[in-house]
């Protein structure tokens, strides 16, 4: 065990993802340390996804996938909240809806899960949401991983990036 401060670039990163597409573009935060886990893998040489294939987007022009799954952003309310609305994100607070509280990262800001559905040009949407202000970071990890990995009851499949 290391950390950032004594080893600043780290050979190989593995982590899991809440969804990959065929372009290695992963969302990813569902357990709210999207923010420390995108230092990590930025810090990396290589960053390894590795997932259940359920979690793998059908087609690279269609992220999300047909689960429309939430992009997670890391905020500070409430000048973000109409920014995110403007944007035409719809959202739940997860945990609140679950627990009647504030889910709030490891980083201690609040979570939303923003629901875009498709997203046609993520690049474009992660630069828009990383120039916000009030977002601290987002669920959209694209240009990070290197290769992943997704296994399901076909077996194993591996996914590498495009030629």
């Amino acid at each position: 065990m290391t950390t950032l401060d004594d080893c600043p670039e780290l050979d190989l990163t593995i982590d899991g993802a809440d969804e990959i597409d065929l372009a290695l573009r992963l969302i990813k935060g569902g357990g709210g340390a999207l923010l420390r886990e995108k230092i990590v893998a930025a810090s990396s040489k290589r960053m390894l996804a590795i997932a259940d294939s359920s979690k793998r987007s059908i087609g690279s022009a269609r992220f999300p996938s047909r689960r429309s799954r939430s992009v997670r952003s890391g905020i500070d309310p409430p000048p973000a909240d109409a920014s995110l609305r403007r944007l035409g994100a719809d959202w739940t607070d997860r945990v609140a809806a679950r627990r009647g509280d504030v889910f709030v990262t490891d980083g201690g800001h609040y979570i939303l899960d923003c629901a875009f559905g498709a997203i046609p040009d993520p690049v474009a949407l992660a630069s828009t949401l990383s120039g916000l202000p009030g977002i601290v970071d987002h669920g959209l990890f694209l240009g990070l991983a290197s290769a992943a990995i997704l296994a399901g009851p076909g077996g194993v499949e591996t996914l590498n990036p495009p030629a």
